[in-house]
């Protein structure tokens, strides 16, 4: 079956039947997926008994409820896993929402270079990937919840990529949550990643019992953010990702509709969160680091309409800071406060705080602010100059350069900071373009930190990942017209409504959205703008995501360090998934670049970068 074949009439947000791609889920035997089998039972962990070598023993004993089922509003049954104290009580809840399957599953830790940086001890194991530790949360009075939401391993129907549907599930599972015997009645969401995004969606339905939301590194807008970044389609990592969703049945294509609906339409409408709607208490985390989440954290935080918020940004990565102890215990005030009523001080939390990168040197963390951008920002302009240098004056004449799309790709612009200066915000690049052999441009732009000899500061991006760190942008040139009612000076808004494609000698303005960043330049040191033609990322990239073996207990969960028990294993090589897996995959688009791109600048055309200039006494 190709998922091409397969629409199947959805809801949507206006539409209760509109036609999405659905493929084959990875059956929930597969290796990959990395189930240890549907086993309805309860039981209790002892306190000092581990999930695996290494990982973090619990510290009290947990009242486990294992494969606990449910129904949507439809019919459809979905199985949950409860952790909760043993003692007979009303307790709060946090809940973890995600496909990636809620004992280990297709995703986890081990499957990234170093565990990126979360050292085996620092968790249980029990947690759902990117979501909360069961053996931390449950010592300190709170029930966690891990559900395989529709369509997920055991659980029925298809697995949606966020929108209303998971929005809709969402809210019935609170609710559900909300009326069990061991619930206080209020109701948390916690995690990064998947777990964040969904979050900005649920909260947007309103269910009554959600009390409060902590997002942890999350994409708003699918379209705009992920799938078709600046109108370019950008299905590898949704590819990547699917490979290991597991169930049943079908699984939401969402690469396929990234190339099938290249224009915004009323389903990628569906996948922007309604942010304005949220209005409980949020601990939101960001970092300027990731190439899915940076923009929609920062856009998150922004736009919810909730009067108690919090903004912080992390200088690692959402992994490591979400089990970072100095975060979780500060996790655990927010939500004691405003889910137990603790008077414990949390609303003196500083309602911003931000990290400001500093390769070569030492990073700012956790500095307060009044808001966010920060308010005693201005932008710059740095005018591109066609011997490579960006200049604070135009040049007075008209200029242009250009590069060959085949080789070498790219051009590369150069500021020199005579003084000690700190950039924070978002950035934005505007160009007057010319296409030479073809009728469109696809341009991907980084602006990056020199040392005073124009070499790249290697930074360690988590244990095991090194590499520079790099503000980004992309457009395809076709989508260019902006919004002017959502755009600024700084933040240009697409519409993405229609492609406009270039004429033989046409040059046209474009401006291109550069996500926020936060770096120290010292005199000396360079600022580097780089803006290449834009290669795809093939289709086939795999990341590797359930393929490290792991050993855990066959039964009972949970042993007792040292002793011996029967292990099962679960993981296997991508070779190891049913040939269909691939077979599925969508192509690897064509890229529209070819020929030259030529850049015009100087005189009347005023190709400039702007950049925020933190400004202060």
């Amino acid at each position: 079956m190709s998922s091409a074949d397969t629409k199947i009439p959805s809801r949507i947000y206006g539409d209760d039947a509109y036609p999405v791609a659905f493929r084959k889920a990875l059956p929930p035997t597969a290796p990959r997926a990395r189930y240890p089998g549907f086993h309805p039972e309860r039981t209790i962990l002892k306190k000092g008994t581990i999930r695996r070598e290494g990982a973090r023993p619990l510290s009290c004993d947990i009242l486990f409820e294992r494969d606990v089922p449910l129904t949507l509003r439809d019919g459809v049954t979905i199985y949950t896993d409860i952790f909760r104290p043993v003692d007979d009580g009303q307790y709060p809840a946090i809940i973890a929402w995600s496909p990636y399957g809620k004992e280990i599953g297709g995703q986890w830790l081990d499957d990234l270079p170093g565990r990126s940086g979360v050292p085996l001890s620092l968790v249980s194991e029990l947690q759902k990937f990117e979501g909360p530790d069961p053996a931390y949360w449950v010592e300190h009075g709170y029930v966690v919840l891990n559900p395989d939401p529709r369509g997920a391993y055991a659980s029925e129907g298809n697995i949606s990529y966020w929108g209303r549907q998971l929005a809709e599930d969402g809210y019935d599972f609170i609710e559900w949550a909300a009326r069990q015997h061991w619930c206080s009645g209020r109701i948390a969401l916690s995690g990064n990643s998947w777990l964040a995004v969904s979050q900005w969606f649920i909260a947007a339905e309103k269910p009554p019992h959600l009390t409060a939301i902590a997002p942890w590194e999350g994409f708003s807008d699918h379209f705009r953010e992920s799938g078709n970044r600046g109108g370019i389609p950008m299905p590898a990592f949704p590819e990547a990702i699917i490979a290991t969703f597991a169930g049943k049945n079908l699984v939401e294509d969402q690469p396929r509709m990234i190339v099938d609906e290249p224009l915004m339409s009323p389903y990628w409408e569906d996948k922007k969160a309604r942010l304005e709607r949220i209005e409980i208490p949020a601990y939101v985390v960001a970092s300027y680091t990731n190439a899915a989440h940076t923009h929609g954290s920062f856009e998150g935080y922004r736009r919810i309409s909730s009067k108690e918020k919090w903004l912080r940004v992390n200088n690692t990565n959402e992994w490591l800071d979400y089990y970072t102890p100095i975060y979780t215990e500060e996790l655990r005030s927010f939500f004691d406060h405003y889910l137990k009523d603790q008077d414990n001080g949390w609303q003196r939390t500083p309602r911003v705080r931000i990290c400001v990168l500093d390769p070569g040197g030492e990073d700012i963390v956790d500095r307060e602010e009044a808001e966010w951008p920060l308010p005693c920002t201005t932008h710059d302009k740095l005018f591109l100059s066609r011997d490579g240098t960006l200049d604070p004056a135009p040049k007075q004449t008209a200029e242009e350069v250009a590069y060959a799309v085949e080789s070498p790709g790219l051009i590369e612009f150069r500021h020199v900071f005579a003084r000690m200066t700190e950039l924070t915000g978002h950035m934005k690049l505007r160009l007057f373009v010319e296409a030479r052999g073809s009728d469109d441009m696809e341009l991907a732009v980084t602006v990056e930190k020199r040392d005073a000899q124009g070499q790249p500061f290697i930074r360690q991006l988590g244990e095991g990942a090194q590499g520079s760190v790099a503000a980004t942008g992309f457009l395809r040139v076709s989508h260019r017209e902006l919004d002017e009612e959502r755009s600024t000076p700084s933040e240009p808004y697409l519409l993405h409504r229609r492609e406009d494609p270039l004429s033989p000698g046409q040059i046209v303005a474009v401006e291109i959205a550069i996500w926020p960043m936060s770096m120290i330049y010292r005199p000396g040191e360079q600022l580097l703008l780089r803006i290449a033609a834009y290669r795809p990322t093939p289709t086939n990239f795999d990341m590797g995501f359930g393929t490290r073996v792991l050993r855990i207990p066959a039964v009972g969960t949970t042993f007792v360090p040292g002793t011996e028990v029967p292990m099962m294993e679960l993981g296997g090589p991508a070779a190891s998934s049913p040939p269909f897996v691939n077979q599925q995959r969508v192509p690897t688009p064509q890229s529209r670049n070819k020929g030259e791109h030529v850049f015009h600048l100087g005189g009347q055309y005023d190709s400039h970068l702007l950049v925020p200039v933190v400004r202060t006494s």
